[in-house]
């Protein structure tokens, strides 16, 4: 039986990337590679579950992850691509179009052998995870969900993604302990733009604690008390993959310190990620010499 910290399941994406000056860059991306990159960062024990077509193979094994904790499985209807294009010049406003997606994840791919304190299903859109993976995995440790894998699907024409609420969540919310959803999505999920009250109904509804991230800041619900730390960075060049980079922090040193800790950790993390593109390659005391500087 092998132990991890944290293991992430999602799908391999190729992400295409438009600036708002028009200039397009390739690069490897995906949920899981933010993620990764984001709780090696944090010292944690990590492994991944990652889907991509059989050309593709050997593209995870490029990450810093020791090869025997990666968990390679083949998508034969090949593997995801997403276009994020940005409408304005500090990266906040962007269109997002799904250029191919990977075959479902399905709970008979989960390995049998694998224990973790917390499995993060760190998805693109709708239809990667087949739902039976949330209560096989929440027998096994902590369950951590980033909404935008069940809130977003792809046009079957143009590829758009067309957000709408999930008609499952009160059924599955109660094997979730940590939720995370961006200020948008929380308002599709729950139907309220404040966020305070969108966090307080996810909780109700079963989730243990419930993370929405805003441009400006982070909160977190956890049932009693509300959370919220400032996003501080000192530029948005590396604006892509910041919700996965900071629901990855926050879950993985939440199970090593208190809500205001893990939240202010992740804050600071993603905001040094934030000024870079691609994944945060950073290690914990840039991240601690951050918050000397610009938290406390």
């Amino acid at each position: 039986m092998k132990s991890y910290d944290t293991f992430i399941i999602g799908e391999l994406c190729i992400d295409e990337v438009v600036g708002f000056d028009g200039r397009s860059e390739w690069s490897i991306g995906g949920a899981v590679v933010y993620a990764s990159y984001s709780a090696l960062a944090g010292g944690n024990h990590t492994g991944i579950l990652i889907k991509s077509s059989a050309r593709d193979k050997m593209i995870p094994y490029v990450l810093p992850i020791h090869n025997n904790d990666i968990y390679w499985r083949e998508s034969a209807s090949g593997t995801s691509s997403i276009r994020n294009v940005f409408l304005d010049e500090k990266r906040e406003r962007r269109t997002t179009t799904a250029l191919a997606q990977g075959a479902q994840i399905t709970a008979a791919e989960i390995p049998d052998d694998v224990q973790a304190k917390v499995f993060h299903l760190a998805g693109l859109m709708n239809g990667d995870y087949e739902n039976a993976i949330i209560p096989l995995l929440a027998k096994r440790g902590k369950v951590a969900l980033d909404m935008q894998c069940y809130l977003r699907t792809p046009d079957p024409l143009t590829g758009d993604m067309v957000y709408s609420d999930w008609p499952c969540k009160k059924e599955f919310f109660p094997y979730i302990t940590y939720l995370k959803t961006d200020a948008a999505e929380a308002e599709i999920l729950t139907g309220t733009a404040d966020r305070r009250e969108a966090a307080r109904l996810m909780v109700e509804w079963g989730v243990r604690e419930a993370l929405i991230t805003h441009n400006t800041e982070v909160l977190v619900y956890d049932g009693k008390d509300y959370y919220t730390c400032p996003l501080k960075p000192r530029g948005m060049d590396g604006r892509t993959g910041r919700g996965d980079t900071t629901f990855s922090a926050y879950i993985t040193e939440r199970e090593r310190a208190s809500i205001p800790e893990a939240l202010e950790y992740a804050s600071a993390l993603v905001s040094l990620k934030m000024e870079t593109p691609g994944p945060f390659k950073g290690k914990r005391n840039d991240v601690e010499k951050f918050i000397r500087a610009y938290y406390r």
